[in-house]
């Protein structure tokens, strides 16, 4: 009989999951958090631009571009894992990539794009502005 392996505290079991994350999630998760970034900054640079007083054209469209800011992470997002990460290839030689590579990315990206905004807004506009 032989005895079993020593368990694992609930954070060492989260900490292995967290360094061991399959790299299909990791493609998914970096390529929306890299468009959610880029898109974000341009958002902050807008916003930072209102509250100093700036009369840009349009007026006040931080609500709309908020909205479109996040439409975009999750289009673009989605695009990005889809032709980032292809389905596990087998024997095969072809990557197939199909819609479910594409919904990763949309559900990667649906709080990385809220998380962005929040970060963004809650924190480094308070330092810039």
């Amino acid at each position: 009989m032989t005895a079993a392996p020593p368990g694992r505290s609930w954070w060492a079991v989260r900490w292995r999951q967290f360094r061991n994350a399959p790299r299909p999630v990791v493609r998914a998760v970096g390529a929306n958090l890299a468009v959610a970034v880029v898109l974000g900054v341009a958002y902050l640079v807008y916003d930072v631009a209102l509250s100093r007083g700036a009369s840009l054209p349009g007026g006040d469209l931080r609500a709309v571009l908020a909205t479109i800011d996040v439409l975009l992470v999750l289009a673009l997002g989605s695009l990005l894992t889809y032709l980032l990460v292809p389905l596990p290839r087998g024997s095969s030689a072809r990557a197939v990539r199909t819609p479910w590579s594409a919904a990763l990315g949309l559900f990667a990206a649906v709080p990385i794009a809220y998380l962005v905004l929040v970060i963004e807004s809650q924190i480094l506009k308070p330092l810039l502005a």
